[in-house]
């Protein structure tokens, strides 16, 4: 598949259950081919079983619950294109199942709770993507799944959500810190909404990271509001509005890029995505033409989907620099 020489790229994905993540995975697939691409849930390295954790009263946010030790060993030993054997979680039984063995790859994309937790971990991930979801949002998104496909009760999600509350605080969402990148969904602000249907998504990209150039809306590093509805773009109540402009985030310098509302007509997305630069896309309309691609998938009319494409995009390109990059100090070595 792979051989020794070969630069292995590690890309960290973080989020609480039920923020998107399956969707993005989905979406990186596109870029990278799912043959050159490995995906590493980390809920397989539980250290407790659903019994365990019960028993030691901890959830599974709590570091206590997982193994991260055998997590660094066995990332670092596939960044090093040497094969594991992976444990597995069963999510059905809620037990620890026997090994598999995963041969390196290209791409490892190593998703769940936990990728930028641990110092050791965090280390060996080249592009890290947080995806943060507002309370709000959270609340209404897990109303409408869990009462709706699962069953359950208000109260029951409530109280769900509640009780994980202090450990996703504490252990889950200071990992944005660490983020390259951070796909925040928050309430609109354009009308009054309590069903979360109308979106205010935000792409805070890291300034000064290597082999990634942030995308901007016009003119880089000035603060810009748009509203692109017009002519070139249909837009029905109560519109869309863009943002982009510098600020700081959890003590990091980044811009940020924001869409609220919703797109109408996804075929006229090329209008938007003619007034981003630095989207890393090999042609023109690459970004709208993948969005298109997977236009049921959830978010697709609103900037979550956008995002979710733009950094794809981002991680592709990065992988495109660290590879070339490797490649150029192989050659230099064999010159020697």
């Amino acid at each position: 598949m792979i051989t020794q020489s070969d630069r292995v790229v590690v890309i960290g994905v973080a989020g609480d259950s039920g923020c998107g993540k399956s969707t993005f995975l989905r979406r990186l697939t596109d870029l990278f081919g799912e043959e050159f691409m490995t995906v590493i849930c980390l809920d397989d390295y539980h250290s407790l079983d659903r019994k365990g954790r019960k028993a030691a009263g901890v959830t599974a946010l709590n570091p206590k619950a997982n193994n991260f030790d055998l997590m660094y060993e066995q990332i670092k030993a596939l960044k090093e294109g040497k094969a594991i054997d992976k444990p597995i979680y069963n999510h059905e039984t809620g037990e620890i199942d026997p090994p598999e063995r995963i041969e390196p790859n290209k791409v490892i994309v190593v998703e769940g709770l936990h990728p930028l937790f641990d110092e050791r971990v965090r280390s060996l991930v080249d592009f890290g993507v947080y995806l943060d979801i507002s309370d709000e949002v959270k609340i209404n998104w897990k109303i409408q799944r869990d009462m709706a496909e699962r069953g359950h009760t208000y109260e029951d999600v409530i109280a769900s959500i509640n009780a994980r509350k202090p450990d996703f605080s504490a252990y889950i969402e200071p990992q944005k810190q660490y983020a390259d990148v951070v796909i925040q969904v928050l309430p609109t602000q354009l009308i009054e909404d309590k069903e979360s249907k109308y979106l205010r998504v935000r792409l805070i990209e890291k300034e000064g990271i290597p082999h990634f150039n942030p995308v901007y809306l016009f003119d880089e590093g000035s603060t810009i509001e748009w509203r692109p509805c017009g002519r070139k773009l249909t837009c029905n109540y109560p519109g869309l509005k863009m943002y982009y402009g510098p600020d700081n985030f959890m003590g990091n310098e980044v811009s940020i890029l924001e869409v609220d509302g919703k797109f109408d007509n996804l075929e006229e997305m090329i209008y938007v995505e003619n007034h981003l630069s630095n989207t890393s896309t090999r042609y023109s309309g690459e970004m709208t033409e993948l969005l298109l691609k997977h236009k049921d998938y959830p978010g697709s009319d609103n900037g979550t989907g956008m995002f979710q494409v733009l950094v794809g995009l981002k991680m592709r390109a990065t992988y495109e620099a660290l590879t070339k990059e490797a490649e150029g100090d192989r050659k230099v070595a064999a010159q020697v």
